[in-house]
């Protein structure tokens, strides 16, 4: 199975910022038994290319990719943490061109039919649609998905449990990037209990909303 056919499989890909080294272990595992064997764990703290490579071989069956990656370096630093995909917050021809000439998926960000464009003239269509609530939500993803038939999305940034079936309704949605099951405060104060209950509701939730 693929890396998008795995992802849209779960409907949900934790979008996560790791504090400190030491959360990555009991957080991988808070995930896997609340159902969502997968995170992107994002270059937004200084603990994520050790945190990847500590879940990578401690849980080697979690889907692990890098978000919030911005350069070629961390590109380096992901890939060889362990990281099976990278995600990025816009589309920076350098980083996409690299990912490709290493043969590794990548998800760029888009919010503009440009953006879009642009990746698919690179060959790529399945993208991240970042900052997705304060770029228009659903009602602009609609709007964008019409003159793009081709072109899948992961919507990420404001997505919750309360809004995440609206997205999920869309066709050409794979899944939707959220972080609300694994808030920094929540690791900060080691309360992976509330992690793992907050994943089984969202793991719930997708399956709930499908049927």
């Amino acid at each position: 199975m693929s890396i998008i056919e795995r992802a849209q499989q779960l409907g949900i890909i934790p979008v996560v910022a790791i504090p400190k080294v030491e959360h990555a272990l009991p957080l991988a595992e808070a995930l896997l038994e609340g159902g969502l064997p997968c995170a992107e764990i994002t270059f937004r703290t200084d603990a994520a290319a050790e945190s990847i490579a500590q879940i990578k071989q401690r849980f080697p069956e979690i889907l692990l990719g890098a978000g919030t990656v911005l350069t070629i370096g961390q590109v380096d630093a992901a890939l060889n943490a362990g990281a099976e995909f990278i995600v990025s917050p816009g589309s920076n021809p350098t980083t996409i061109d690299y990912c490709q000439q290493r043969s590794v998926t990548i998800f760029p960000g888009v919010c503009t039919p440009t953006e879009i464009e642009l990746n698919l003239e690179k060959g790529i269509n399945v993208l991240k649609f970042f900052p997705a609530e304060p770029a228009g939500g659903v009602k602009f993803l609609k709007a964008i998905c019409a003159p793009y038939k081709d072109v899948r999305f992961i919507p990420t940034g404001g997505i919750d449990a309360k809004n995440i079936g609206d997205y999920l309704a869309i066709p050409q949605v794979v899944a939707c990037g959220g972080s609300w099951m694994v808030k920094p405060e929540l690791m900060n104060e080691n309360k992976f209990a509330e992690v793992q209950r907050l994943t089984a509701e969202a793991v719930a939730l997708v399956k709930n909303l499908r049927s």
